[in-house]
């Protein structure tokens, strides 16, 4: 065991028994200390007596108000679960939506054409992957410093817009 296993054996020991007990440490043959309520019978005379477990088991307040803070975070881990789900429902019927309606619905902003829209993602596509080709491997895989500076790449458009390629500069 790790010099910090025995103590978190204890401290568990300790803290979970359900019968108050006496808590005794010892050293095994192995060099190794042990931390139980029962010794065996040839280290009864070399353990020691840690103390009663009685001593660190909850009060009824106690247990109260742990059982509410536990209440509290379950329902701020479900009530954040539940928004995490809404973002994601949002943003696939944004997903889904077709172009115009998703580029008008943005921030208010003027209604634009689709064809701009795909010429707009068609041309950042093509801009991530001119950044990720120098850090292309022979066997087609990309190497890790890639995502560092050009960031997570784009997906292609054309399954949204079409096959149209941009002209290159």
């Amino acid at each position: 065991m790790k010099p910090r296993a025995p103590l978190a054996v204890a401290a568990l020991l300790v803290v979970c028994t359900a019968h108050a007990a006496d808590i005794y440490r010892w050293v095994d043959e192995n060099g190794r200390t042990q931390i139980s309520d029962q010794v065996p019978e040839k280290y009864r005379a070399s353990a020691k007596r840690l103390g009663d477990s009685r001593q660190h088991e909850l009060t009824a307040e106690q247990r109260r108000e742990a059982d509410a803070r536990a209440a509290r975070e379950k329902s701020r881990a479900e009530e954040e679960a539940q928004a995490r789900a809404r973002a994601e429902v949002q943003a696939a019927a944004t997903a889904s939506a077709p172009l115009g309606t998703r580029a008008a619905s943005a921030a208010g902003k003027p209604e634009a054409s689709e064809a701009a829209v795909c010429n707009d993602l068609r041309r950042k596509y093509q801009q991530s992957q001119d950044c990720f080709e120098p850090y292309r491997t022979a066997s087609g895989g990309i190497r890790a410093e890639a995502f560092d500076i050009c960031g997570p790449p784009l997906t292609d458009p054309s399954h949204r817009c079409g096959a149209q390629v941009l002209p290159r500069p």
